[in-house]
């Protein structure tokens, strides 16, 4: 069994991160640990590395292992690559003398960060192969390839992306990896290709020639790296990575000028690419805010309208329109509005971080704009709302009383008619003393008939007044109905009293008179009016709204059948006095037409009356039990209702306060805030059936016209503002949060900053109103370290506060703190860039961008960069410094 000694070399590449290399030695032949192939190639690459620097000092090693014992021109070698000077050497030829200057070397090499393990100076003054080979790659690491950064990457990683960046146009070759994927010389010529086309014809190369024209060219041509035998790479199966990575950090260090206007190309394209990302979702701002302002143009006259429908079936479309629009129009817009505070707000925090001016939207396109708007479409529908539920009640109480106006006016139009020409009858004059005495109680008769329809006149132009006063549609042949009656009370009355006093003139003639038709006339006129109030009493409609009021109702008809046997033993009587008429007709054989002319009441007719009134009885009873049964319902209908509303009520309230919770709070990451927020999110979709059955509730209680209810004290305009609120709460969270990840990434800030600026914001948030007043957020910049002035704490308060409100909200204080310890993009860093693109010339020309930049880019700066006006320009010139600073805000361009 083998065993294995591991020296390790740990290297910080400047990056954060370690790069290990293992040298393994077997104790049973330490010549097997290092591939002979891999350990030839190191020798001459690291030789011939070495000796490019060394020969600046006018001498070079033929023996690695043996040429860096003394210590000497190791030092050397340090010097010449660092610009620094080492101690002194010890100029002896003893081996402590040698010792002591390896460890000079090594001292240095540590100084500069690399950590050598296991690498002493006795290995190197022994002449150890290996540690010496390692010795001089950590060497090469540190001051060859450290400074090596692609796009942020690690040393290692950072060449080998620009050497697959600079290779991905040409055939054959594919760089995966700093060994198999330069063995056939491809790599190397499309590298020099690439920068010098003018020393290799490319497209006529093949793997031989390709041998061919690097052992021509690149053992000689120091321009670009020190000679190396690349034969001995590019015939080996599999190449040394060590020696390959060293190779080709020459060519990085040789055409690094190069590079610089890439690197100013590729900051340029980042910056316009910015610019057009934000000028898309400024366009999509303007449009969806256009859209949600004219629907709300649209919408707002529809819901200001108050003009009253005349019938009820009409009124009643009215408001299942307007059910309509809150079931199945109003709902997407609530999102729009949403997702465009959203899209504004995400717009806003991604100008905030690229540098750029804030976005201000079209004129009447704010966001408060739309809020404003918004709000005025809200007071519109709730005044909308009310308007059509109060003209509902006033429809159904003017049909109410137009039918009562209409029985009560029949009634007594009945009653009324022939009573004029009745009394216009002079028939008096040619009567006989009899028949004056019967015609005067018949009058008399007809008087208390008369007072006693009194009443029902001045209840018929009661109701028509009030039908007056409530607008009702048809008032104007109530009004004229009513006139007639009233016009023909008075003619009656005119009449009545003419013909008593023609009557009375004649009295003194007239003696006898029938005093059982008259008793008759007297008792029964008033029995059957009394007949007739309770035939209307008992057909009378009645509206009642609660349980209470109709068993009030039943009560009252209870204490009505009450009175009936009172009533009934008063029909016997006047039936009584018919039959005694009857008797004496019998007993003393009158045998005249007996008619009674004191009355046009017959016994018929009582007896006929009296039959409707015992039928309309049962008939009463049963519509009031019918209506309390439909109370019991509407009770049922209020409880129901009452008991999901007075849940989701408080539901909303603890999912708002479980929000507010969740973004106060500082532990754990933004990830996982986003997550339970999301969580949160997803229970509040999935309660929306909840919302729609209280809705549906809400419908039912409506149309059963309940219109208020002792329950609950949450009514259905209470829950809708409620879920709303929800919804916008939940949706600007969750934004608040992807801002501030956003905000996170884009700064480069740590979840440990992000925490501490959280922890230190609701600290200081002493009201818990989500936002710090001027005091609370002096004391907290003094708390993280701030020196404060008066005059550099007001230049703080316009960043975080420019509207002035006296309180700086937690996005503020976030983008500050990102201000204070961020780097970004700046329009001197633009203009620096179009600089290297442009030769160091004060203007650019459009082939200039066009070789420069993508295709996109370079039309897009074409297109937006004004003419270059400063001297020395030519046709055609661009000005690409007011083109970079208007990209900041800087300029009105």
């Amino acid at each position: 069994m083998m065993t294995q000694i591991e020296t390790t070399v740990h290297y910080d590449n400047g990056f954060g991160d370690e790069e290990d290399y293992m040298i393994q030695e077997d104790e049973w032949d330490r010549d097997m640990l290092l591939d002979p192939a891999w350990e030839k190639q190191q020798r001459k690459t690291f030789t011939a590395w070495c000796n490019s620097h060394l020969r600046k000092a006018e001498t070079q090693i033929e023996n690695i292992e043996d040429d860096f014992r003394n210590g000497l021109k190791l030092m050397l070698l340090l010097e010449i690559i660092s610009g620094e000077r080492l101690p002194k050497p010890d100029r002896g030829k003893m081996r402590f003398h040698k010792i002591a200057n390896v460890n000079k070397a090594l001292d240095f090499i540590t100084s500069k960060g690399v950590k050598l393990v296991s690498i002493g100076a006795e290995e190197i003054v022994d002449g150890n192969v290996k540690m010496t080979l390692g010795m001089i790659w950590t060497i090469i690491l540190r001051f060859a390839i450290q400074d090596i950064s692609v796009e942020e990457t690690s040393a290692k990683e950072g060449l080998l992306l620009w050497c697959q960046r600079k290779t991905a146009p040409y055939r054959n070759v594919n760089v995966q990896n700093f060994h198999i994927s330069w063995k056939d010389g491809l790599a190397f010529c499309a590298l020099i290709h690439r920068h010098r086309p003018d020393l290799i014809d490319y497209a006529k190369l093949n793997k031989v020639s390709c041998v061919v024209f690097l052992l021509l060219y690149l053992s000689s041509v120091t321009l670009f790296c020190p000679s190396v035998h690349t034969v001995d790479i590019i015939n080996t199966p599999k190449p040394d990575e060590r020696a390959i990575m060293t190779y080709v950090s020459c060519f990085y260090h040789a055409f690094a000028g190069a590079e610089q206007a890439e690197t100013a190309a590729n900051r340029i394209c980042k910056v316009l690419g910015v610019n057009q990302e934000n000028e898309k979702l400024m366009e999509e701002y303007e449009k969806l805010a256009s859209e949600l302002l004219e629907w709300i143009r649209r919408t707002t006259p529809w819901l200001e309208n108050r003009a009253a429908e005349k019938t009820m079936v009409e009124m009643q479309r009215k408001l299942e329109d307007f059910r309509d629009y809150r079931r199945m129009h109003k709902p997407p817009k609530v999102q729009e509005k949403c997702q465009l505070e959203i899209s504004f707000n995400t717009l806003q925090t991604k100008l905030r971080l690229s540098n750029r001016p804030a976005f201000m939207p079209s004129e009447g396109k704010m966001v408060s704009d739309i809020a404003s708007a918004w709000q005025g479409l809200d007071g519109a529908e709730k005044g909308y709302e009310e308007w059509l539920l109060t003209e509902i009640r006033r429809l159904e109480r003017l049909d109410h009383l137009a039918e009562k106006f209409c029985q009560k006016a029949t009634t007594h139009e009945t009653w009324a008619s022939g009573k004029e020409l009745i009394l216009s009858q002079k028939d008096y004059e040619t009567a006989t003393l009899t028949e004056v005495r019967a015609l005067l109680r018949k009058h008399e008769a007809f008087e208390s008939d008369l007072a006693a329809h009194q009443d029902r006149v001045e209840q018929i132009a009661a109701i028509a007044q009030e039908l007056n006063e409530l607008d009702y549609h048809g008032v104007a042949a109530v009004n004229q109905r009513c006139q007639s009656i009233c016009d023909l009370w008075d003619q009656l009355g005119t009449l009545t009293q003419k013909r008593r006093e023609a009557v009375e003139r004649t009295e003194k003639l007239l003696e006898t008179i029938d005093q059982l038709f008259l008793e008759f006339a007297k008792r029964s006129a008033p029995f059957n009016n009394w007949m007739e109030g309770a035939m209307e009493d008992l057909q009378d409609m009645f509206i009642v709204h609660t349980i209470d009021e109709v068993q009030s109702l039943i009560s009252a008809h209870e204490q009505f059948k009450a009175t009936l046997p009172e009533a009934d033993g008063e029909r016997q009587a006047i039936l009584g006095i018919h039959n005694e008429v009857q008797k004496i007709s019998q007993s003393y054989g009158i045998k005249a037409n007996l008619l009674n002319l004191y009355s046009t009441i017959t016994t018929e007719e009582l007896l006929a009356k009296w039959d409707k009134v015992k039928k309309l009885v049962p008939q009463r009873e049963g519509s009031l039990q019918e209506e309390l049964a439909q109370q019991h319902t509407n009770e049922r209908l209020r409880r129901q209702f009452a008991t999901q509303a007075n849940l989701i009520g408080p539901w909303i309230q603890t999912r708002m306060e479980e929000i507010g919770s969740c973004s106060l709070e500082v532990g754990g990451t933004l990830e996982d805030q986003m997550t339970q927020l999301k969580q949160f999110e997803h229970i509040i979709v999935t309660y929306k059936p909840n919302i729609d059955k209280l809705e549906g509730d809400h419908q039912h209680i409506q149309e059963s016209l309940v219109f208020d209810n002792k329950h609950t004290n949450y009514t259905m305009e209470h829950i809708r503002v409620g879920w709303e609120l929800l919804l916008t709460t939940i949706a600007r969270t969750i934004n608040e949060i992807e801002t501030q990840i956003l905000t996170r990434d884009a700064k480069g800030i740590s979840q440990e900053q992000m925490h501490e600026f959280r922890s230190s914001f609701n600290h200081f948030d002493r009201k818990n109103h989500g936002a710090m007043d001027t005091d609370d957020f002096r004391a907290c910049l003094i708390s993280m370290g701030y020196d404060l002035g008066e005059v550099e704490f007001a230049r703080i308060m316009m960043l975080v506060d420019p509207s002035a409100t006296g309180m700086v909200s937690f996005q503020s204080f976030i983008d500050f703190m990102t201000r204070e310890t961020a780097d970004t993009d700046t329009a001197e860093q633009v203009v620096a860039s179009f600089r290297i693109l442009a030769a160091d010339k004060p203007y650019i020309l459009v082939e200039e961008l066009r070789r420069e930049l993508p295709p996109d880019q370079a039309e897009y700066c074409i297109l937006r960069m004004p003419r270059y006006s400063g001297p020395g320009g030519s046709a055609g010139a661009l000005d690409y410094t007011a083109f970079s600073t208007a990209l900041y805000g800087e300029s009105d361009l």
